[in-house]
């Protein structure tokens, strides 16, 4: 296991914009080396020069997490700049809300492809070489959706849970071998996507989370760096609500 944070590099798959963004600049400013990996080719590599401002070494890599080959080459990728892969946060994921009666067969694929198969070809690919060093961190970024259910987000609800699964699966599985996989469920977060809700649909949300805010994504940024660190290293298999109480 390397001995400083400033020698370890972490992944974090659409991370060039939102939540992944704010991953990969709490992970920079704790001394990570990052690679940035999202579909935007051009947002990916302005996310990595602005962060080496920070310091550290970054890496822009174009990927669809949903195709196993665009999975392994950016294993590869980094294993080629960096040496290892130490961290790996899968943090790519799209929503296509409908009704469940009127959700087309495509609209669930899609959903379903990048969320959940994403999450699991990047973690086979991240975890076999995680193997050979016998360290590694995997962190999932679910959705309290996945817990709770969300009326219009059946496709989002069930992959997200199906992340949730999936990380405990990794737990028991990659456990012997001193890597730890660990999800977030972020609850009503503010971002580009949240901000263009009616009023209305904000205040709802609002009147049920008990700490009475939005959260932001520094806050879903705050909790991935705790489950990287020394400090959660006796944690696997877990789920950490960002939701300000949401799911209580």
């Amino acid at each position: 296991m390397p001995e400083t944070p400033s020698a370890r590099t972490a992944v974090i798959t659409g991370s060039a914009r939102g939540i992944g963004k704010a991953i990969a600049r709490k992970l920079a400013e704790a001394g990570y080396n990052v690679v940035i990996s999202d579909v935007n080719a051009e947002e990916a590599r302005k996310t990595a020069e602005e962060l080496k401002a920070l310091g550290v070494r970054t890496l822009a890599v174009t990927a669809d997490v949903s195709k196993i080959a665009d999975a392994e080459s950016l294993v590869k990728a980094t294993v080629a700049e960096f040496g290892a892969i130490d961290v790996l946060v899968n943090n790519a994921g799209i929503t296509r809300d409908n009704l469940s009666i009127r959700m087309s067969e495509a609209e669930w694929d899609l959903v379903l492809g990048i969320n959940l198969k994403g999450t699991f070809l990047c973690s086979q690919a991240a975890a076999k070489e995680m193997m050979r060093r016998r360290y590694g961190r995997i962190v999932n970024i679910a959705s309290v959706s996945g817990l709770l259910g969300t009326a219009g987000q059946a496709n989002y609800a069930a992959s997200k849970a199906g992340v949730i699964a999936l990380t405990k699966a990794l737990g028991r599985e990659l456990g012997s071998r001193n890597i730890t996989a660990n999800a977030v469920a972020p609850g009503f977060i503010m971002t580009e996507m949240t901000e263009k809700l009616p009023d209305s649909v904000k205040e709802d949300y609002l009147k049920q989370i008990p700490l009475k805010r939005a959260g932001t994504p520094a806050d879903v940024a705050a909790a991935v760096l705790f489950l990287i660190s020394p400090a959660a290293d006796y944690i696997t298999g877990t789920v950490l609500n960002v939701s300000g109480g949401l799911t209580m």
